[in-house]
């Protein structure tokens, strides 16, 4: 079989995932690198509702979308149900995408007349995402690439999403199932390859962490949200800022109880961009505990949240005490390195090994909230240029290890060598 990439040229590669733009994840920046260096992407996807579980502006949950992410990329949406708010919501959602995906894609993909050298399914929760590209890689042949962001069934178990256990053992035999049809299994975590191992053959892992693209916010701002005056008060004041999802897993109770001990240096303040399951919460721990401390700005586009990072004096990433949680680097880590600033943080595992090995902060154990405010009084009585020297190292350990230019080449080079041994070994 004759391979575009063959001689290191362009890969046609099928990107399949539940998640894409106007969402923000880094597989939107991926796929534009990816395409921008000339690779062939085409994405099959769902409608836009994360994290809000409302459709997008512009967009409805029914009927076939087609349109151009980035002027270049060919993105095919299905009908989806949106997550909405409780459990049973996000169930629905989970299996609106794998049904509809099971019946369009085979049909997006007839209307094609492109052949593709590789399927690559980025599969943060749920799992399931990747059964509509097994059926796909049954009808066009390609090689299968499942990039691994959450361990399932670990992580339902983690969340108390799923409690009981006969169900716990059906979804791993589900996982099993799925792992056995992928020909390539990327993890983001070193330490998901014992887990992940335990349903597949350990010679088809491969450590493959997430990435980010270095200064792409500040290249991509147009017009400003972000009112002048706050950014004022950021400039004249001790701002630990938290970035990203308000769920469960990033024990909130642990951030909301730091700021309580905090109140005691009313110069640190805690700045909460995002939104989530656990804004409403939040919000009301805000009122009754009086933490003028803790500031929650809600949700800004990812164009934004280089403002936040650039006048931030540190930034800080939570994650609930578990087993698998402590398997898990947060996507927000590299983010949080790229912007060069120190990094708090409360966590476990493999974040907080990543946070020490770069020296780019300080690190207390997961819900740890004693630990947390004396981090950050720490790093409001260290001084400026201390402070800096860390957000420094942490940019370096960036460059080193995360920045997508040099992971989208690695990603090519592991897709090849991937396809060429199969072939060897037919």
């Amino acid at each position: 079989m004759e391979f575009a990439f063959q001689g290191w040229n362009a890969v046609n590669i099928l990107l399949v995932s539940q998640y894409f733009w106007p969402e923000t994840f880094i597989i939107n920046s991926l796929a534009k690198i990816l395409a921008d260096r000339g690779h062939q992407v085409h994405v099959f996807t769902g409608k836009p509702n994360y994290p809000e579980g409302v459709i997008f502006p512009g967009y409805n949950s029914s009927g076939l979308v087609e349109e151009l992410y980035a002027g270049q990329i060919p993105v095919f949406r299905i009908p989806l149900r949106p997550r909405g708010r409780g459990a049973k919501g996000l169930i629905l959602n989970y299996f609106s995408f794998v049904a509809n995906g099971l019946w369009y894609f085979p049909k997006f993909l007839r209307q094609k007349d492109s052949s593709y050298d590789a399927i690559l399914v980025y599969a943060p929760s749920p799992i399931l995402s990747v059964l509509p590209a097994i059926l796909l890689r049954w009808k066009t042949k390609a090689h299968l690439a499942v990039w691994v962001q959450d361990l399932w069934p670990e992580t339902l178990s983690a969340t108390g999403f799923v409690t009981n256990r006969v169900l716990l053992w059906l979804v791993g035999r589900v996982v099993k199932l799925i792992y056995m049809f992928s020909d390539t299994i990327l993890i983001q975590s070193r330490a998901f390859k014992s887990f992940v191992a335990r349903y597949a053959d350990s010679d088809k892992i491969i450590y493959y962490p997430n990435c980010y693209s270095l200064g792409s916010e500040a290249a991509s701002c147009q017009e400003g949200t972000v009112s002048d005056e706050f950014l004022e008060f950021m400039d004249h004041n001790f701002c630990v800022v938290f970035a990203g999802n308000l769920g469960s897993a990033q024990s909130l109770d642990t951030l909301v109880a730091a700021a309580v001990k905090l109140r005691a240096t009313p110069e640190c303040k805690i700045v909460v961009v995002g939104s989530g399951s656990k804004s409403a919460w939040l919000e009301k721990q805000k009122i009754d505990l009086a933490l003028d401390n803790m500031l929650l700005v809600g949700r800004f586009p990812s164009s934004e949240m280089h403002k936040f990072f650039a006048r931030s004096s540190a930034l800080l990433v939570t994650l609930s005490k578990s087993e698998v949680f402590g398997l898990t680097v947060p996507s927000k880590i590299q983010a949080y390195l790229a912007a060069g600033r120190p990094i708090v943080a409360a966590l476990d595992g493999e974040g907080a090994r990543i946070v020490e090995e770069a020296g780019a902060g300080l690190c207390c154990p997961s819900e740890d909230a004693s630990g947390l405010a004396c981090s950050i009084e720490k790093l409001f009585n260290m001084s400026a240029e201390k402070r800096d020297e860390m957000g420094r190292a942490g940019l370096r350990y960036f460059i080193q290890n995360f920045e997508i230019n040099n992971q989208a080449k690695k990603l090519v080079e592991i897709l090849t060598m991937r396809i060429a041994s199969k072939e060897g070994n037919q």
